[in-house]
């Protein structure tokens, strides 16, 4: 089975630097880390791979800047088999619409693929919404917010999907897509052969011109969701502490907000 896992590299820390005219992050300079969601999908990938033996692979693909190839190689070393960086300029500034679509192209140019695993969400923009965005362009099922996976064959999935307070259980055909959360595994840490097989692997780079992608939906002029103004909340009032027994303090509050 050829499994695939899409990836993101995010800013490592807060000191961020937006672009004053196109309100997108400025990611150079800046240290970036694959986004900790993404660890669990990844683990979980080489754990099937693990199960299958001989019978799979894991490929890494994810959209960025040419320093996104070091999220990439971190992934391999981890036990992913192959790494794929979409990267071109035409793609930056791309949201979550964009670069869906944009990453769907590269998983169709790879060909057969039997399930697709990516982070719940990126700790940057946490809108959960570029796993069911790939899903939908490929046209197939996707399950979010997964916590086990319980049967895996080559046609059919069986997962646990996490609810707030339970969980379902959900059957679906492959190929597939899902979402993981953390309480899905406790992701490994790199073996020094792991390492070292990364630091040679060949990283494939594809740019617009390799999948084909429409000009009107990739990137900046792709993305209907426009960020119009960038500004830091204003500063609210000090908070005021009603101290005293409960009765006392229930009488305050009624008069604080009568």
């Amino acid at each position: 089975m050829h499994i695939i896992v899409s990836i993101k590299q995010v800013p490592g820390s807060n000191e961020v630097k937006i672009d004053p005219e196109t309100y997108t992050l400025m990611r150079s300079g800046v240290e970036a880390v694959i986004n900790p969601f993404d660890t669990y999908a990844i683990e979980e990938a080489v754990r099937i791979k693990e199960r299958l033996a001989d019978e799979s692979k894991v490929t890494v693909i994810t959209m960025g800047p040419p320093q996104a190839e070091e999220a990439l190689r971190e992934a391999i070393s981890l036990g992913c088999d192959d790494g794929i960086l979409v990267s071109d300029r035409a793609f930056a500034g791309s949201d979550t619409l964009a670069t869906s679509y944009t990453i769907a192209k590269a998983i169709e140019k790879m060909g057969d693929f039997g399930l697709i695993l990516c982070g719940k969400q990126a700790m940057d923009g946490d809108t959960a919404q570029v796993g069911p965005g790939i899903a939908e362009k490929l046209r197939i099922p996707f399950i979010t917010f997964v916590s086990k996976i319980e049967e895996l064959e080559q046609r059919k999935i069986k997962v646990q999907r996490l609810l707030e307070e339970d969980h379902e259980v959900i059957i679906s055909r492959l190929p597939a897509l899902i979402t993981v959360v953390k309480e899905i595994n406790e992701p490994r840490i790199a073996s020094l052969k792991g390492r070292m097989r990364a630091k040679k692997a060949e990283i494939k780079t594809w740019g617009a011109a390799d999948l084909d992608t429409m000009d009107s939906r990739i990137g900046l002029t792709g993305s209907p969701t426009k960020v119009i103004k960038v500004f830091s909340p204003e500063q609210r009032g000090r908070g005021e502490m009603v101290e005293g027994e409960l009765p006392e303090q229930v009488g305050k509050l009624r008069e604080i907000i009568s």
